[in-house]
């Protein structure tokens, strides 16, 4: 007994000397098996420059740090040396399975050591990652997890991960399982996650992107469902659903809801297999699988960056679905990362041979400002599909042309204006009325002018972080100033009701001008500067990509577009009564009167319609989701030109008169722009 405890002894001391020597060997002498770091190494142990002369488009390359082997390669831009590849990696056959394969560190011991008491030898070294999960998890592939996670997310690792998932979707796929595939998730969640995808563009293979969906997506064509319905993946950036169907299966969909990181709110997603589609299926059970990514679609773009036939990013989550065969089409809803109204979507399908978007499988049947609903064709090379954003696109232009060459129209307009005022002023200013009439139109042409220079301003302006402050300025006096424009139209207006109902009464000059500097200016100061207090402490005044009302996060927007709205509604009773009263006939007028009756309304409501701002009105229409680009257009042109039009009108109708001036202020020729902005 007291031998058999000494040898026990001799043996612990002999392993633990052994394996000190095994270690220090392979650190000192094989420095290209790189062992495991210990935790999860920090990313600041990769070299980022070269030491050397930078001479434009000239190439260096630089060995990786400590515990990583490869290299970083670098290019020669404006003097300075920038990462173009790199090859780092931590990774390898040995390190996936050295915790797992301890009995391996005895095989030095294993000859001097009597079989009585070592009564195994240990196991050939793994060649291949296949062998080593055999070996050590054949059942749920759980071995290889723990290393992968705690790998730093170089660009060399990721791809050897993507090999190894290639490898594992080729060699062990078959019957896979829930636990198998909850492994194999969490390995393609490590490179998938938001601090890995920068490196992604590093990798010197560039369909690496392409090979990791192609393999995830084969791999889970191999899953077996059990239950009826299960979520089978629920990882930060891969989920994974699956359900039983057959011919007499009602309509069923996949839904998604998944963030791009921990700190963004979810993004939706939704795939629908249609009722008429799931008729085409035998009675016997069939099974679907869908895959759900918030984040592969800006690796696919980054893999992909200098071909020409995509330029437009990814706008949505990318959803891969496995489906029986007879099914040929689905029904995708996407909800838009970008939801701004310049982001047009288009619905795609990746082609996995092509290794490219195809836009040739989706058609879009409904876009609006926070969703797009696509139809698409599912075959065995096309089972991803998303949406791509178009940062400007075609429609936009449309507009964009229109409003431009109007707001240069309605400047020089609004200067006319102004200057015919100052010439005919003192000939025309005789009475109460007439002096605040045409001050009205002075103050209406001036709002306007300052209110289309503010905007140009917020056009062009680059809004950056450290611009806020300077971009919630030109918003606030561009809301002013427009405010003020329609608050001058509805003083215009009620001067235009008194006229017509108080007769006899005549109101004083002055306080005239207190009632309508207090409507013009007072009102939308206090509409302007209450917005400002109740959405900037929340940070939701203005919008992220504009400096215009947010919309959004705090529907700031609402405290222009009522007030206009409420104002153009009111006018537009102003002219029906101007109307109703022009039309009233004498007592045994003839046929030939009557004409010139209809003649007067119709040329009153012609100088009234644009004087009070009545084509506004069609700014509703383009407020509500999903209209026709039609009504963008006729809101654009009608405010666009209508400076023009009213100035021609007035001097060819006044013939001499000196209120040439009274109709050319009008509603800014951006109308469309502020109403969708």
């Amino acid at each position: 007994m007291k031998s058999q405890a000494t040898m026990i002894c001799y043996l612990m001391l002999f392993l633990v000397t052994e394996y000190s020597c095994y270690a220090s060997k392979i650190h000192i002498k094989d420095g290209d098996k790189l062992q495991r770091p210990e935790g999860k190494p920090k990313t600041g142990r990769i070299q980022e420059k070269c030491h050397g002369p930078c001479i434009t488009s000239s190439n260096c390359s630089q060995l990786c740090a400590q515990h990583f082997r490869g290299e970083i390669g670098f290019v020669c831009n404006q003097n300075k040396w920038q990462k173009s590849t790199e090859t780092c990696t931590s990774l390898s056959v040995e390190t996936l399975f050295e915790d797992s394969n301890s009995a391996s560190r005895l095989s030095v011991a294993a000859p001097s050591i009597p079989l009585r008491i070592l009564d195994f030898r240990a196991p050939e070294p793994i060649k291949s990652v296949a062998q080593g999960i055999r070996r050590n998890c054949p059942l749920d592939y759980a071995c290889i997890t723990d290393v992968v996670k705690s790998s730093e997310a170089t660009a060399g690792n990721i791809a050897f991960i993507v090999e190894l998932l290639r490898n594992i979707s080729t060699d062990l796929s078959d019957n896979v399982t829930r636990e198998k595939m909850k492994s194999y998730s969490k390995v393609a969640n490590h490179v998938l996650d938001t601090a890995a995808i920068s490196n992604w563009a590093f990798i010197p293979y560039k369909n690496a992107s392409s090979d990791l969906l192609q393999s995830v997506n084969f791999f889970a064509r191999q899953l077996h469902i059990h239950n009826e319905s299960e979520n089978i993946v629920d990882e930060l950036f891969i989920q994974t659903k699956g359900f039983h169907i057959n011919h007499n299966t009602t309509q069923k969909s996949f839904n998604f809801s998944m963030s791009m990181s921990n700190s963004t709110e979810s993004i939706l997603g939704i795939i629908e297999i249609p009722k008429e589609e799931l008729w085409n299926l035998p009675p016997n059970t069939s099974q679907a699988i869908s895959i759900a990514f918030p984040t592969l679609g800006a690796i696919l773009k980054e893999a992909h960056s200098h071909n020409v036939s995509l330029p437009r990013p990814v706008n949505g989550l990318v959803l891969s679905v496995i489906l029986p065969e007879r099914l040929k089409q689905i029904l995708l809803t996407f909800e838009k990362i970008n939801k701004s109204r310049n982001a047009r979507a288009q619905c795609v399908g990746w082609h996995s041979r092509k290794r490219k978007w195809d836009e040739s499988v989706c058609k879009k049947t409904l876009d609006v400002r926070n969703k797009v609903k696509c139809r698409c064709n599912y075959t065995n090379v096309v089972m991803s599909f998303s949406i791509l954003m178009s940062p400007k696109s075609i429609d936009n232009k449309v507009l964009d042309y229109i409003t431009c060459i109007g707001l240069s129209i309605s400047i020089l307009s609004l200067i006319l204006c102004l200057i015919i005022e100052a010439t005919v002023w003192s000939r025309v200013v005789v009475t109460e009325i007439s002096y605040m009439r045409h001050v009205c139109i002075v103050n209406i042409a001036v709002s306007l002018l300052i209110a289309n220079v503010w905007f140009i301003i917020a056009s062009n302006f680059n809004k950056k972080p450290q611009d806020y402050n300077w971009c919630v300025a030109v918003t606030f006096l561009s809301h002013f100033f427009y405010l003020s424009l329609f608050f001058w139209m509805l003083f215009k207006a009620l001067l235009i009701m008194y006229g017509i109902l108080v007769i006899f009464r005549r109101m004083i000059k002055s306080r005239l001008m207190v009632i309508g500097f207090a409507i013009g200016y007072g009102c939308p100061l206090i509409i302007s500067v209450t917005t400002v207090a109740i959405t900037m402490p929340r940070k939701g005044y203005v919008r992220p990509d504009a400096c215009w009302l947010n919309w959004d996060n705090s529907k700031a927007l609402l405290a222009f577009v009522i007030p206009a709205l409420v104002i153009v509604a009111v006018n537009l009773v102003v002219v029906l009564v101007v109307a109703f009263n022009t039309q009233r006939p004498s007592i045994g007028s003839s046929k030939s009167q009557d004409v010139a009756i209809i003649m007067r309304i119709s040329k009153n409501v012609a100088i009234l319609t644009p004087l009070l701002g009545l084509t506004w009105g069609f700014g509703i229409a383009t407020l509500i989701e999903g209209t026709s680009l039609i009504f963008h257009i006729i809101f654009a042109l009608l405010n666009a030109f209508q400076i023009r039009d009213a100035l021609r009108m007035r001097m060819s109708s006044l013939k001499g008169r000196s209120r040439v001036a009274e109709n050319a202020s009008l509603s800014p020729t951006n109308g469309s722009k502020l109403m969708n902005r």
